[in-house]
């Protein structure tokens, strides 16, 4: 019984943190990294680095260490298609005729050339709402649509496979570039019929493809943009596109910030979102210049522009009542009046959850009657409600 009500103290101290963290100073800085999936490249394993025994676990926790807060450090996303998602500890609001957010990378400026970056290797930017409230990056996925969006040139619904190499095959060495030391390493097909590598160079020495996953290929999705580079002078210039794209312009850069309002969905229609959770950044070029190697999107952080805004989800939820329950005590059915759609759970006085379920904005009516008489606690995301069963 003491352990039991011991058990209980705590969860209601842990719901009374989760329910004033919106007291809380909100910080612009990255929070958590929720998922982490570069594709080969010459500085996978290294950035962040690899450890012998290192689970997804592991480098998920590395890679938070080096993006969460004010100082960053610097992630590649590998080849095309290698991914990485983040939020903040809030919501990101979409506030009108503004940018919302900054993904940071290190694009420099050639200033011989002038304004335009020549160091640009583009991410594409997809955001996400928690529509079903349960704080992980489960649902839709919204492409900020850039200046290439709607370019002939740019390849929606692309797919590309990289297949785990033997790291102990002959390698085939580039006889004109010596900094070639294997021009087949990784192979990789895409779904226009294309296939190619990811060669080796001798300035990267270790394994390129990812050594934490068992995984014999690796698939990536999404859009591909053209191929951005020019050789002058016999050197590789990496041309900037206009605007709206990761690692694509200096930080300082206006071009280099993000709104909201350019969501699009699937197939290419605007999406309004009053705010986001979650932002998702992935390498949009499949492209490989020499000695160079493959382009790939670095990430060195994010900021939320205006982290104190409030958002017209949020002004609902205040509004609007909190979530209530019509009738208490309950008999068979739970009567519940919500201001958004939510899932909400009922936990029981021995702090084991019974029921969870998804309630939509409005009156939901939801059966109860196999539930034990006595008391329970209803949590939604806007307060808690302890009700008596009878």
């Amino acid at each position: 019984m003491q352990h039991s009500k011991r058990k209980w103290t705590v969860w209601l101290a842990g719901l009374w943190m989760g329910l004033t963290l919106w007291a809380q100073p909100k910080s612009p800085y990255i929070s958590r990294v929720y998922d982490f999936q570069p594709a080969p490249g010459q500085f996978v394993n290294v950035s962040p680095e690899y450890e012998p025994g290192d689970t997804r676990d592991d480098i998920l926790r590395k890679v938070e260490e080096l993006l969460a807060g004010e100082e960053s450090g610097l992630v590649s996303l590998g080849a095309y298609g290698g991914y990485i998602v983040f939020g903040f500890d809030h919501p990101v609001v979409n506030v009108a005729d503004r940018p919302d957010f900054r993904v940071l990378g290190n694009v420099f400026i050639n200033s011989g050339v002038g304004a335009l970056s020549e160091s640009s290797e583009p991410g594409i930017v997809a955001v996400s709402r928690d529509a079903n409230g349960n704080g992980l990056p489960d649902d839709a996925w919204y492409e900020l649509a850039g200046s290439e969006y709607g370019k002939p040139e740019t390849v929606h619904h692309y797919r590309i496979t990289y297949y785990k190499p033997d790291e102990h095959k002959t390698p085939e060495p580039d006889g004109e570039n010596p900094s070639l030391t294997d021009t087949t390493y990784i192979r990789w097909v895409d779904s226009q019929g294309r296939q190619g590598y990811v060669s080796r160079n001798s300035f990267h020495k270790q394994p390129y493809y990812p050594q934490w996953t068992e995984a014999d290929s690796l698939v990536f999705e999404g859009a591909r943009l053209a191929d951005n580079y020019t050789v002058e002078a016999g050197g590789y210039q990496f041309h900037a596109c206009e605007w709206g794209y990761a690692d694509n312009r200096p930080n300082s850069d206006p071009q280099s910030a993000f709104d909201i309002e350019q969501a699009v969905d699937a197939g290419g229609q605007p999406v309004h979102l009053p705010e986001i959770h979650f932002i998702k950044v992935y390498t949009a070029v499949n492209q490989y210049c020499g000695w160079l190697g493959e382009t790939s999107t670095e990430i060195g952080g994010a900021v939320d522009l205006h982290p104190e805004a409030v958002s017209t989800a949020g002004q609902i939820l205040r509004e609007i009542a909190q979530t209530q329950l019509v009738a208490n005590p309950v008999r068979d059915r739970l009567l519940i009046v919500s201001p958004v759609g939510q899932t909400v759970q009922v936990i029981g006085m021995d702090g084991v959850r019974r029921m969870s379920f998804r309630v939509e904005s409005g009156t939901n009516a939801i059966p109860c009657s196999f539930l034990p008489q006595g008391f329970y606690l209803l949590v939604a995301q806007d307060n808690a409600i302890k009700f008596r069963k009878q």
